[in-house]
């Protein structure tokens, strides 16, 4: 919108300037090519030399001639009787005389060295009609050109108004894929892609919430066929120690619901945390080490080797807290499914930060890297390999990496020949 309000007070200043100077030269033109005073001084001039041949005592009648002969409001006059400042007085002998506008209208008063100390007076008409009628089509013309080159500035961005309300009407409707095509040439671009970014949004968090109701629905059933199950053999049983059995398998059957059921309910507040994050700096190295570190004891059970590579000196501008979550879950996720070595590399390109963690096991299959980030989602034969897993590890991190303007993404790891995961955030700030 910035940019919009910029183009808009630009594009209004300009205009102003090019039509008033447009105005004001047409002005100028028009009142040259019809100049009544010029011809009226020139004549005037004419008839002070008539009048300054004529005898001193005769000048006075010879003017009231030539003003009956030639229907004009002529006078002879002395100078001394104006009263007006050294600096007029000096312009009446000028060539062309001085104007001057009374009540009446307009008069020309002119002298020369012959009529000294007398001067000529002479009464000027003007079409006043004409002039306003003409000041009137000027300033019409200036509001209607303003209008032009506004409207010429304007008519883009109401163009993508109308597209941007359509898209809109489309979404509200329910079609969920609608989105702007953002143009270059457009003064609402950050609105488009905003739209679109809230559009994008809405339609993850209800896709969300359909895959959670399902996929809640579904796991659940299990738990609870095992305590219906335990509870019929209880009644059902008349030896303490069997009903003892049942009970405890019944009591391991409620702490994995209350687990589910607690892994759900975290993930579907996950979205609510998105307007809390909290940016830091920090030195990516020691982050990185730091995070290895709180690992250590999992690595070290599972007898697997972890190697960093990180660039030196390299600094970081991010929510710490959430990046670390995210970071850990690929690297838990690594330790599950690696069977010796794990990659974890790190650099900063221009201002975007990547972190890739490989593994050397037995990968993702390429039909499901699409599916990994998705909440809920776990390979059939990946299921069970870690405790109390309900596929919401690697959707954390596709949040996080949401969050930060990132991505993440996966595909066969050309060292390892297991899975590499690729994790991108923008990094907007430098130390």
């Amino acid at each position: 919108m910035k940019k919009f309000y910029l183009s808009l007070l630009a594009s209004a200043l300009l205009s102003i300037v090019i039509l008033g100077w447009l105005i004001d030269a047409f002005s100028q033109q028009t009142h040259t090519a019809q100049d009544e005073f010029a011809l009226q001084s020139k004549l005037l001039m004419g008839f002070s030399q008539q009048i300054a041949n004529q005898p001193f005592m005769q000048r006075a009648d010879y003017t009231a001639l030539l003003a009956q002969q030639f229907s004009l409001g002529l006078s002879y006059r002395a100078t001394q009787s104006l009263a007006l400042p050294p600096s007029l007085l000096e312009k009446i002998n000028a060539e062309g005389g001085l104007i001057l506008e009374d009540q009446k209208g307009f008069y020309l008063l002119y002298s020369n060295d012959l009529l000294t100390p007398f001067h000529l007076k002479l009464r000027l008409e003007k079409p006043h009609e004409q002039d306003q009628q003409n000041d009137m089509l000027l300033t019409l013309l200036f509001y209607a050109g303003l209008c032009v080159f506004m409207g010429f500035i304007i008519a883009p961005l109401a163009k993508r108004l109308g597209v941007l309300n359509d898209v809109a009407k489309k979404f509200a409707s329910g079609d969920l894929h609608a989105r702007i095509r953002v143009s270059h040439f457009t003064y609402i671009k950050d609105v488009e892609l905003t739209f679109n970014r809230m559009a994008s949004q809405i339609e993850k968090l209800l896709d969300e919430n359909k895959l959670m109701a399902s996929s809640l629905s579904h796991d659940i059933r299990t738990p609870i066929a095992c305590l219906r199950f335990g509870l019929d053999a209880a009644l059902d049983s008349h030896s303490e120690e069997k009903i003892k059995h049942y009970l405890n398998r019944m009591e391991a059957d409620l702490d994995q619901m209350e687990s589910m059921l607690k892994s759900y309910l975290a993930f579907a507040t996950l979205e609510q945390k998105a307007n809390q994050l909290t940016y830091s700096h920090t030195e990516l190295n020691s982050y990185l080490s730091t995070l290895i570190q709180q690992l250590e004891p999992k690595l070290v059970q599972q007898q697997l080797d972890l190697q960093l590579s990180c660039d030196d000196n390299s600094h970081i501008y991010a929510d710490l807290h959430w990046l670390a979550r995210a970071i850990t879950n690929l690297l838990s996720n690594a330790c599950d499914f690696a069977k010796q070595k794990i990659i974890l590399t790190a650099s900063m390109k221009e201002q975007t930060l990547i972190i890739t963690v490989e593994d050397d096991g037995p990968g993702i299959e390429e039909q499901n890297w699409h599916k990994v980030f998705s909440p809920f989602f776990q390979e059939q034969s990946h299921r069970n390999r870690a405790d109390q897993s309900y596929g919401l590890g690697l959707a954390i991190v596709a949040k996080v990496a949401d969050w930060h303007h990132g991505s993440v993404s996966v595909n066969r790891a050309k060292q390892l020949a297991g899975a590499c995961f690729t994790l991108k955030i923008h990094n907007p700030e430098q130390l």
